[in-house]
């Protein structure tokens, strides 16, 4: 086991019972961002600030420096003599998307169509084979994110879903389910923050 997951299991040791599933999880992350493919992430609530949270820690630096590509930079460079010090200021990132920022969208879709495809219409449209979805569900059955997740299956991609205590309906949708041992949402989620900082942690420390 990486040691940053050796570490959360320390400071959160109820967390013991999902260890299988965190490290499945990691594995599935990094080989999505390895492949320069996608991360679409979504919840409701809370969770959906945990997918905004999430995102923050993917498309920027965490923990560690993150240069971008060299021949970006170089590019950059050539192009504008503001180029450099612009090269100088981004960072690598992983491709995520939380598909909870876009009110404009979901609110059409809800009022034009269905609220409980509003997710759903995002991973038709955005999600490709080979990306990744992860739905972030206290209870496991919340409708829009257990709906977007099949759409997700039908077209190709990996599904991780995160919830509490015996994992609802996503858990049979997902291809790895972390459902840590609570069934409070607020005590479901103060324990889903650990396992996706380590998580991102994880990504950052394989790729930078």
């Amino acid at each position: 086991m990486h040691p940053i997951f050796t570490n959360l299991l320390e400071r959160y040791p109820d967390l013991s019972s999902c260890a299988e599933a965190i490290t499945g999880a990691a594995e599935l992350l990094l080989k999505t961002a390895q492949e320069g493919r996608s991360i679409l992430i979504c919840g409701n609530g809370g969770s959906a600030a945990d997918a905004d949270h999430i995102c923050g820690e993917l498309v920027k630096s965490f923990c560690k420096k993150r240069p971008i590509d060299p021949e970006v930079a170089a590019e950059l460079t050539r192009l504008d003599p503001e180029g450099a010090q612009i090269a100088s200021r981004l960072q690598g990132g992983v491709r995520a998307l939380s598909l909870a920022q876009h009110p404009a969208l979901t609110t059409a879709f809800g009022n034009d169509v269905d609220p409980h495809l509003a997710f759903a219409q995002q991973c038709h449209v955005y999600g490709q084979r080979g990306d990744l979805f992860w739905g972030i569900s206290t209870s496991g059955n919340a409708t829009n994110v257990c709906a977007a997740a099949l759409v997700a299956r039908a077209q190709g991609l990996s599904v991780l879903g995160m919830t509490g205590l015996g994992g609802g309906k996503l858990k049979g949708l997902s291809d790895v389910c972390i459902n840590v041992p609570r069934t409070e949402t607020y005590e479901i989620q103060e324990l889903h923050l650990p396992v996706y900082h380590a998580l991102c942690l994880f990504i950052e420390d394989r790729i930078w």
